[in-house]
């Protein structure tokens, strides 16, 4: 048998409660932040996502950072 067991502080298992604009360690509005604390990963990572999407999709990253921007909180 496997004695897997869920602890209430593993926070990598499951996402946050609820997505909230991380405006303490965001850079710019803290929308990236905020989608690295949901998911429990590291800020750093999303934002090289939103680099590459910007770069690779013209632009159009940028609208979706801002929809999340305006929309979140």
């Amino acid at each position: 048998m496997n004695d897997l067991k869920f602890r209430e502080s593993d926070h990598a298992v499951r996402p946050a409660s609820s997505f909230r604009l991380d405006r303490t360690n965001g850079k710019l509005m803290g929308v990236c932040s905020g989608i690295a604390r949901y998911f429990g990963i590291n800020a750093t990572w999303v934002r090289l996502g939103f680099v590459a999407g910007t770069l690779l999709g013209f632009g159009s990253f940028i609208l979706i950072y801002l929809a999340i921007a305006l929309i979140a909180d």
